[in-house]
């Protein structure tokens, strides 16, 4: 089989796995559904880690479906493009698929009969969109993967329909992506009316003759390019447009949970790198100093703004649900700077967050399945007795501190010196945001698996969504707690260490960056044409100053979570902290309108930064 063959077959056999789970499940019983839907995922994933083995790691393999090959530069037809970065994202993304399968075989009592085997078929539907995400090179048909993923990612969060709450998180979450997707279908039909063309490469390259023929960037392509990343920020939770991500993770099942933070938002930075990169990158684009700047804000934006409220939380979902905001700042950080070594050190970064934060997400829903109940406060000292879980939930926390030799850790220290390059306070954001994440979660993972302080009290100034009186996920909540709960985060937070303990593994995503952002190679290979020399690969092994501020941030964490669990809990708060902290945390109001208005907000505040640059 040659290597382009793989391409519409990795998108094929979950979309197929899909409906047959969905038809067979009505009378396969419960463990044969579970096997079924397992077989096409790690089937998936055979063929996509294939894919990554024979594509070359400097080119690119190129699929135009049906045959229909673009001639003089134009085309109909729609093409699939793997480069080793997109490629090695689906990959990501359909482990993850496994590993959440595998975690909740006894997770959910599923229903039979007609609804039997829905929540598999929605998983398989689920990795078919993200994989097709990935691996497209039509921004339209990006488009259609995009909102496959996400309706399916809507009907995932609402999935325990008989409790109002996910149908709510489930509503918001639909609506303010919905509206972004249909910002985002105005920008690709105002590039499809500029240059008569859908593939990226095609516009990027039409793009390029309009420059060269004499024709100056005009607001046209300023505002397509706003309106066409309207979709991918929202979707990576990018600040002001986060709102939706904490009330959806809130109320979603946790092993869907494990799949939104650990692979569904960092798609949406991947689609912000490949349509800049690809289609607005040349010359007739927007200036990359402009893009970096207003990107580079965005993200520092983000990163702070999810770490405060991490911070801030005593319900773990919303916490861990922040501390994705934050991470997915520092990795739009790292891509911002339109470097290899910024795009590979996010790739790390990425690859070793996926499974810590899965981790993390599967060991609350242990909680979940024990307790009834996420409540940092309430839960104190309540789960002494699971010494695993506790120990594993300590690891998590401190692979999201950066501490070596974790992949987090590895992915840190590469970003963050490539940020210092650009600008020598960056770093800082890095270790602060790192630690600040890592320590609120260590801070609830000592109170609720080691009971250690007072049990800590809620002043009225500071009221937080608690995490008590949650509708268990589970119907029997005494029963023995099944393996893969504890197997499923053990194994992925084995394969974060993996990630910052193989060099292959940095090394090949180093390439892979320096393919990645090789524009003149990708149109040359998906148009036809000869591909330039290639980009040297960044250096992605360990330095001694990423050793030290991966430490660094690590012993802030544990400095942070110490102090608050040591905290007198009759004490109030600061005037800093109501002068600060306070308002940011009312803007979080939970009301639709509110998050459709920050949407048009930072679209406008997005638009007039760059335009100022212009």
């Amino acid at each position: 089989m040659d290597t382009a063959d793989l391409l519409p077959l990795a998108v094929a056999v979950p979309l197929l796995g899909a409906a047959v789970v969905a038809v067979a499940g009505r009378w396969l019983p419960r463990p044969g559904r579970d096997a079924l839907a397992t077989a096409c995922a790690a089937a998936d994933v055979g063929c996509l880690a294939l894919l990554w083995a024979r594509t070359d790691p400097d080119g690119r393999a190129v699929s135009w479906l049906g045959g229909w090959r673009p001639r003089g530069g134009h085309g109909v037809g729609i093409v699939l493009v793997a480069d080793r970065l997109g490629s090695g994202l689906a990959l990501l993304a359909a482990v993850l698929v496994l590993a959440v399968l595998c975690y909740a075989w006894r997770y959910f009592d599923e229903p039979s009969g007609e609804h039997g085997g829905m929540f598999p078929g929605l998983l398989l539907l689920f990795q078919a969109g993200m994989c097709g995400f990935a691996l497209t090179g039509d921004l339209f048909d990006a488009f259609v993967f995009f909102e496959l993923m996400g309706a399916v990612a809507y009907a995932l969060t609402g999935y325990r329909i008989e409790d109002p709450r996910p149908l709510q998180g489930a509503l918001a979450f639909g609506l303010v992506n919905s509206a972004a997707a249909y910002l985002s279908l105005l920008g690709i039909g105002l590039l499809y009316a500029r240059t008569g063309e859908l593939g990226m490469a095609q516009i990027g390259a039409a793009l390029d003759e309009r420059a060269a023929a004499g024709h100056g960037r005009d607001a046209l392509v300023v505002v397509a390019f706003v309106l066409v990343l309207a979709g991918p920020l929202v979707k990576a939770a990018t600040a002001p447009f986060h709102f939706w991500l904490p009330d959806a993770h809130a109320v979603a099942p946790s092993p869907v949970c494990m799949l939104l933070s650990g692979v569904m938002v960092e798609l949406g930075v991947y689609g912000v790198a490949r349509i800049h990169r690809v289609v607005f990158a040349g010359a007739g684009g927007l200036p990359d100093a402009a893009v970096r700047d207003t990107l580079l804000a965005a993200g520092v934006l983000t990163a702070l703004v999810g770490a405060v409220m991490c911070w801030q939380q005593r319900h773990l979902k919303r916490m861990l649900a922040f501390s994705t905001v934050g991470h997915v700042g520092l990795f739009l950080v790292g891509t911002a700077l339109l470097t290899p070594a910024g795009l590979a050190g996010s790739a790390v970064y990425v690859a070793g967050h996926a499974g810590a934060k899965a981790a993390l997400f599967g060991l609350t829903g242990v909680l979940l399945d024990r307790y009834g109940s996420v409540d940092e406060h309430g839960l104190h000292g309540r789960a002494r007795e699971l010494r695993l879980p506790g120990a594993l939930f300590a690891l998590g926390a401190l692979a999201l501190a950066g501490l070596p030799p974790f992949g987090t850790g590895l992915g840190k220290a590469v970003a963050e010196e490539a940020a210092g390059r650009e600008l020598g306070w960056l770093p800082a954001v890095f270790v602060l945001v790192s630690a600040l994440t890592g320590g609120a979660v260590l801070r609830a993972g000592l109170r609720v698996f080691g009971g250690v302080g007072s049990p800590p009290k809620e002043h009225p100034e500071v009221a937080a969504t608690t995490g008590e009186g949650e509708e268990p996920e589970i119907r029997g909540p005494g029963r023995r707690l099944p393996a893969p709960m504890i197997a499923v985060p053990a194994a992925l937070l084995a394969g974060c260490l993996a990630v910052g303990l193989a060099p292959g593994v940095g090394r090949a995503l180093a390439a892979a960056a320096a393919a990645f952002t090789d524009r003149t190679g990708y149109l040359a290979d998906t148009l036809g044409g000869t591909a330039p020399a290639a980009t040297p690969a960044p250096d992605t092994d360990w330095t001694a100053s990423g050793i030290l501020l991966g430490l660094l941030s690590a012993a802030l964490a544990a400095a942070f979570a110490t102090a608050a669990v040591r905290r007198d809990p009759r004490r109030g708060t600061g005037a800093l902290h109501r002068a600060t902290v306070l308002p940011l945390r009312r803007l979080h109001s939970g009301l639709l309108g509110d998050y459709v208005a920050w949407l048009a907000v930072g679209l406008a505040a997005l638009l007039v930064a760059l335009v100022a640059q212009l």
